[in-house]
């Protein structure tokens, strides 16, 4: 089976006067069609800068995303607009991602206007079509941003990801600036909307919880290097890399008479303008050996699709 998304060597760099910040290095995944693939890790694991890297929001500094068969990085403006409507974005802030001087109508037509799909009555269905899809009125395309709550703002910003029928959509976040009460009417619309309609997503995330419920394979980034990969039901039953370990220790109990050994890591991620040697996660690693220090540990697979970063193998 061919992947829909498939990055290799994905690196992202900035320059400064001083140093370079390696944000991304040697990023590699698949995402197959109709499935979901998460990424979670602390603030500053880069979650969000692979996200805009695989659709060119920002550009690479290395490494190849292909999408659908054709490596995205190589092409020119013209020829990645044409591109667009098959993939799109979920930003996680519903207030600064709305424009307050545009109808919501406006908004949700802007992407097919500049396409050039549609009369204006013919867009205007297509608005009104992806409102219901997000459970909103058809006639919230003559109201703005600010009469609608923050929930209601983040629907109307899945609906107009959706407008362009994508086959691939990027959720960064999308339920992070909102309200608990509301966080899981929008996480089941997207779980529905993403079962109903066969959509392929990279859904990001630092709440584990909420990426196992809705995700099929799961990353674990930090600093950014991937640490581990597997399926969501492996990688919650079996966690193999102890960074994984330690986030899975936090995730909530609903049950308060569950007792979970609570792994707490010290001090703060390192900042990538001065990344540790060898493995990144070793200042902070419970586990950590001397070798640890000298060698940075490639991917390997420890049972069947399921792969770690980590050279210990009697964790």
């Amino acid at each position: 089976m061919t992947p829909l998304l498939s990055v290799r060597g994905l690196a992202k760099h900035y320059q400064t006067r001083s140093t370079t910040l390696k944000i991304l290095e040697d990023i590699s995944f698949d995402v197959f069609r109709g499935k979901v693939v998460g990424l979670v890790g602390e603030s500053g694991s880069g979650k969000t800068t692979i996200g805009r890297s695989v659709l060119r929001l920002i550009e690479p500094t290395a490494g190849e995303v292909r999408f659908d068969g054709t490596d995205i990085t190589k092409l020119s403006s013209a020829e990645m607009r044409r591109r667009r409507p098959r993939m799109q974005y979920i930003f996680q802030d519903p207030y600064a991602s709305l424009s307050p001087r545009m109808t919501i109508g406006e908004i949700l037509t802007e992407g097919l206007k500049i396409q050039g799909i549609g009369s204006r009555a013919e867009r205007l269905e297509r608005a009104k079509t992806a409102l219901e899809q997000v459970e909103l009125p058809a006639d919230a395309i003559h109201r703005y941003a600010h009469e609608f709550s923050g929930g209601q703002r983040q629907r109307i910003g899945i609906a107009r990801a959706l407008t362009l029928a994508p086959e691939f959509i990027v959720a960064d976040e999308p339920v992070s600036a909102l309200d608990v009460s509301i966080q899981a009417q929008v996480i089941n619309l997207l779980r529905d909307l993403q079962q109903r309609l066969g959509l392929t997503m990279l859904f990001i995330s630092h709440d584990l919880a909420v990426v196992e419920y809705i995700c099929d394979r799961v990353i674990v980034l930090y600093l950014g290097r991937i640490m581990e990969i597997a399926a969501s039901e492996d990688l919650y039953a079996r966690p193999e890399h102890p960074y994984t370990r330690a986030l899975m220790s936090a995730i909530p109990s609903p049950d308060p008479e569950a007792k979970r050994g609570r792994e707490i890591l010290k001090g703060d991620i390192p900042s990538p303008a001065n990344p540790p040697s060898g493995c990144v996660f070793r200042t902070r690693c419970p586990s950590a050996l001397d070798a640890c220090a000298t060698a940075a540990p490639q991917l390997r697979e420890v049972r069947p699709g399921h792969f770690k970063a980590c050279i210990r193998d009697d964790l």
